[in-house]
This record gives C-alpha cells, structure tokens and sequence, in this order.
C-alpha cells in the first residue's frame, strides 16, 4: 500500500507501524512516531494499523554538534 512517510510516498507492505518501521530500516529505542498527526506512543506501535493514504512521521534523534 501507499503511504507518506515523512512528507514522501513509499510502497510498504507493513500492517502496522511497529512493521513499517522494521520495513523500512528504522531501529533504536528513540525513535518518535506520528500517525496523520497524531503522536503514537512506542507501546502502541504494533496494535497501530496502516491504512493507504496515512501519513507516518519517524522522528529520530541526530547527532553531531
């Protein structure tokens, strides 16, 4: 299915946000989610589903000075 993913289309065959994530290669305990602007506890990833249109926000930290 077609969702945005950080404002860009992406082809993911994920269920839900907890595969997304793991679909597309995003790891670590500090990542942030969001879901149509709505923020999405890491608890709540896996019973979050996925629907085409939806638009996830991955948040994660950088690191430099």
């Amino acid at each position: 299915m077609r969702i945005l993913v950080n404002g860009e289309a992406t082809e993911v065959s994920a269920a839900n946000i907890a595969a997304a994530l793991d679909e597309l290669s995003y790891e670590g305990e500090a990542l942030a989610t969001a879901l149509n602007g709505q923020f999405v506890a890491r608890e709540q990833r896996q019973a979050t589903p996925l629907q085409a249109g939806d638009q996830l926000e991955i948040l994660a930290p950088m690191q430099g000075g």
